[in-house]
């Protein structure tokens, strides 16, 4: 969480676009690097019973799935010229002579700031190529804090995150 507040933060001060992205089938995109095999899933005709399926991808429900996802992202990100931070390894830079931008991944979801615009565009279109994104556009709410922009800054809000701890009670 401190990563999150630290660079909406920045962003506000030095009032960045903040936008939000979110991968399509993220676990989907991880490369197997060991063989692993599954069952026939039921109601797959035309294959015996007693045989099994080798997996080229990754597959949700794997235990290596958000690991394998997270190794091809962040090669990914580093050929594009993004550097992962050693403070924090979900988070990423990229300087370009005064342009500046950041990524900070949590699992399948990205927030994605910087001082120019065509760069983040460019990025977005990257992923999108990549990977399929959905463009969530100016980022309102991740995990679970509820971000509001206005002229004077960024606010952010744990409301509903409340409300549903105490409907939970």
């Amino acid at each position: 969480m401190t990563t999150i507040r630290t660079v909406l933060a920045v962003a506000s001060i030095n009032n960045w676009f903040v936008h939000q992205l979110d991968v399509n089938n993220a676990f989907l995109h991880g490369d197997l690097c060991e063989d692993v095999y599954m069952k026939i899933p039921q109601g797959l005709e035309g294959i015996p019973v007693n045989k099994v399926c080798k997996l080229d991808k990754s597959l949700y429900g794997l235990k290596q799935a958000s690991r394998k996802w997270y190794e091809k992202l962040s090669q990914f990100l580093t050929t594009i010229g993004y550097a992962q931070m050693p403070s924090d390894p979900t988070l990423f830079t990229k300087k370009d002579g005064s342009k500046f931008s950041t990524l900070l991944v949590y699992v399948d979801d990205i927030v994605l700031t910087g001082n120019d615009l065509a760069e983040l565009t460019m990025v977005k279109n990257h992923l999108h190529t990549t990977f399929g994104i959905k463009d969530l556009g100016i980022l309102k709410f991740f995990l679970g804090i509820e971000v509001a922009h206005s002229s004077g800054g960024i606010t952010l809000c744990q409301r509903q995150y409340c409300l549903d701890l105490l409907t939970e009670t």
